[in-house]
C-alpha cells in the first residue's frame, strides 16, 4: 500500500472529496481517510431486510438544494450519471441521491483514492511535512486538510494546529437524534414529509417515496433539537421507540406496529456556521480546514467549502513558488 501523498484529507464526506476532486483534478497526489465503513457522512444510508425486501434508509441528509452556478453543474452531472434526481416533495429545489443519499458521495469516491475504516488518530510534523498516525497505519504527506465535523477537527489539531483548533472549536453543533421504521403496509398519512417548528418532532419523510425506492413502507424520523438533546444518553432502542410515538402523535396517525425500527445518534448535526469562512488554509504550516460549519449547514456548503479549500491550497502552492 502506497502511504505517500501530496495531500493527505482527513474526512471522506461531501466537504472532504469536494477538495479531493478539485485537487486531483489538478495533478495532485491525493489520499482521503474516512473513519466510517463507506461513502456518506451526513448523506449516508442504511439497508434493512424488510417482510423479504431489502430496503434503504436515509437516516442523515434528508435531501439537498442547489443554488450556487457550480454546484447546479455538479448536480447536473449527477443527475445525467443517474445519482440524483429531484423530490417535489420536499420543495421546488429538492435532490436527492439515487438509489439513496450516498449515490453521489459514492461516485466521487470511486474516482479517488479513500481508505475506509480508517482513523486519523494523531498528526506529527516531519521534515518533508506530515505524518499521519491512524491505527495499524502511518502516512505521509506535505499537506493534510482536515475535513471532519468541527468538534472533531479542534481535538485533531489542539497540539498541532491550535489556531485552526480554536476556529473549528468555536463552533457548537446540535445534535440530532433518527429513527428509521419500516411498515407492512402504507401508514394513512397521505403526505410524504413532515415538518414542524416545535414540537418533537422537526421532519419525517416516506423514504420509500423517494425517487430511485421501492419496497417496503419506510419512515426517517428526525427529532428536534430540545427532543434529542432531552433523549441524548437513551440507549437507541429507547430513543427509537420514543421517536416513533412522538410521530404518530405529531402527525394524528393511530400507532402501527412496525416491523423494523432502529435509530441512529448525530452528535454533530447541525452546526453553527462561520458564514464568510468558507475554508482556512495556513501555508506556513500546510494544513487547512472544510466543511458546512465553515459555510453554510447544507450539503452544498460543504461541497463549496471543499472547493473554497482547494482553490486556497492551489493559490499558495502559485504563491510560494513565484
Amino acid at each position: 500500500m502506497d502511504n505517500y501523498c501530496d495531500i493527505l484529507i482527513i474526512g471522506g464526506g461531501m466537504a472532504g472529496l469536494s477538495a479531493a476532486t478539485a485537487l486531483a483534478a489538478c495533478g495532485r497526489r491525493i489520499i482521503v481517510l474516512d473513519k466510517g465503513r463507506g461513502p456518506g457522512g451526513r448523506m449516508a444510508a442504511r439497508r434493512a431486510d424488510i417482510a423479504g425486501d431489502t430496503v434503504g434508509f436515509d437516516h442523515g441528509a434528508q435531501y439537498f438544494t442547489a443554488r450556487d452556478p457550480a454546484f447546479r453543474g455538479t448536480v447536473a452531472a449527477w443527475e445525467a450519471a443517474g445519482v440524483a434526481a429531484r423530490w417535489p416533495a420536499a420543495g421546488e429545489d429538492a435532490w436527492v441521491g439515487t438509489p439513496g443519499m450516498n449515490a453521489c458521495v459514492k461516485v466521487m469516491a470511486a474516482a479517488l483514492d479513500v481508505r475506509w475504516g480508517v482513523r486519523a488518530e494523531r498528526i506529527t510534523p516531519t521534515p518533508e511535512g506530515w505524518k499521519v498516525h491512524a491505527g495499524d497505519h502511518t502516512l505521509h504527506a506535505g499537506t493534510v486538510l482536515v475535513a471532519v465535523p468541527a468538534e472533531q477537527a479542534a481535538v485533531l489539531l489542539a497540539e498541532t494546529a491550535p489556531d485552526l483548533a480554536a476556529l473549528a472549536g468555536s463552533v457548537e453543533s446540535a445534535p440530532c437524534w433518527a429513527a428509521m421504521a419500516g411498515f407492512g403496509a402504507s401508514l394513512p398519512y397521505t403526505d410524504d414529509t413532515f415538518r414542524s417548528e416545535a414540537g418533537p418532532i422537526s421532519w419525517a419523510a416516506r423514504n420509500s417515496a423517494k425517487p430511485g425506492r421501492s419496497g417496503a413502507e419506510t419512515w426517517v424520523i428526525h427529532a428536534s433539537q430540545t427532543r434529542s438533546r432531552a433523549i441524548i444518553e437513551l440507549p437507541k432502542d429507547e430513543a427509537a421507540q420514543v421517536l416513533l410515538a412522538d410521530f404518530f402523535a405529531a402527525t394524528g396517525t393511530a400507532p402501527v406496529a412496525p416491523l423494523h425500527l432502529d435509530a441512529h445518534r448525530w452528535l454533530y448535526a447541525l452546526p453553527q456556521a462561520l458564514k464568510g469562512e468558507g475554508a482556512r488554509f495556513d501555508p506556513a504550516l500546510s494544513l487547512g480546514i472544510a466543511g458546512d460549519y465553515l459555510h453554510s449547514p447544507r450539503v452544498e456548503g460543504a461541497w463549496l467549502s471543499g472547493q473554497a479549500l482547494a482553490r486556497q491550497v492551489l493559490q499558495a502552492r502559485v504563491a510560494s513558488t513565484s
